[in-house]
């Protein structure tokens, strides 16, 4: 798919040496003890160093229960009083015997529902084993424009706010839980992840639990670093199953999720989908940029 960082450096402290103190004992008296020796100084501890997502040696769920751990904030965590959430998109996408090609951009008012979408498409191509290219991002910024507004209502995140805190409730929520034992399973959750990101603003409490939830896929793979169609480094991480092959690039220092692919490998394999999340934050108005404050 899709579409890398560099290894936190590990701090030991050492304790270098110690001084030896010697006094001249002139003239004491014989009945007198002598004093007793210096302790010596304790040795500096260093604190533990946690573990993060770049480690070598860590299995895929630890390498996502570290990045959960560790993650930084994002620019937009901090402009969360700003009405309108924005996201902008660049999909391809399976349609019967086509692939279509579109950039959106969504305000979304998360009071009410209301906003504005402005949407972008290429002609959709023929065949159903077509490898998007980073002209086609070019194509796409250039082509005319569909502007939708949207009354109360009109528009809904993938799930509802607040999201669960805990990744086992956030798991049952994007798959059901008695599919747990089905093939597809695996692909249902990483699917819902990939929803999740794409339909609203995750903070970085939600973006972690999103990651623990990863961390909890049968049969996760981790790839290694790479980057996006957009030229965006990460960390690749892969689920195959149910005749489907799923990966997903994330930021290693936020815990965003960059892009997703997913290709069929099954009954008229070639690619199903392609995201690119390209921006996320929250704007005063429905046609404005993201904000950080």
């Amino acid at each position: 798919m899709v579409t890398s960082t560099v290894p936190a450096r590990r701090v030991a402290v050492s304790l270098l040496g110690s001084v030896l103190l010697a006094g001249c004992q002139t003239g004491t008296p014989a009945s007198q003890p002598p004093a007793p020796a210096a302790s010596p100084a304790p040795a500096s501890r260093s604190a533990p160093t946690p573990t993060v997502a770049t480690d070598p040696g860590l299995t895929p769920a630890e390498r996502l229960m570290a990045l959960a751990d560790t993650l930084a904030a994002a620019p937009g965590d901090s402009a969360t009083g700003l009405p309108y959430i924005y996201l902008h998109t660049q999909s391809w996408a399976r349609a019967s015997n086509a692939i279509t090609r579109m950039d959106r951009r969504q305000w979304r008012r998360a009071a009410d529902g209301s906003g504005r979408e402005i949407t972008r498409r290429l002609p959709d191509l023929p065949g159903v084993d077509h490898r998007p290219r980073p002209a086609e991002r070019i194509q796409l910024a250039q082509a005319p424009a569909s502007t939708r507004l949207y009354l109360p209502d009109g528009l809904h995140p993938y799930l509802p706010e607040p999201l669960p805190t805990d990744a086992g409730a956030l798991a049952g929520a994007l798959a059901p839980r008695e599919l747990g034992a089905e093939p597809a399973y695996p692909r249902m959750l990483v699917d819902g992840v990939v929803a999740l990101a794409n339909s609203q603003y995750l903070n970085r409490q939600q973006r972690a639990t999103s990651l623990r939830v990863l961390a909890t896929v049968p049969g996760i793979a981790y790839l290694g670093p790479t980057t996006d169609l957009a030229g965006r480094s990460g960390l690749a991480f892969a689920v195959t199953a149910d005749g489907s092959a799923s990966q997903l690039l994330v930021d290693p220092r936020t815990g965003e999720i960059l892009a997703a692919h997913e290709r069929l490998t099954g009954r008229r394999p070639g690619l199903f989908s392609y995201v690119l999340i390209l921006e996320r934050g929250h704007t005063a108005g429905a046609d404005g940029q993201p904000e950080a404050r």
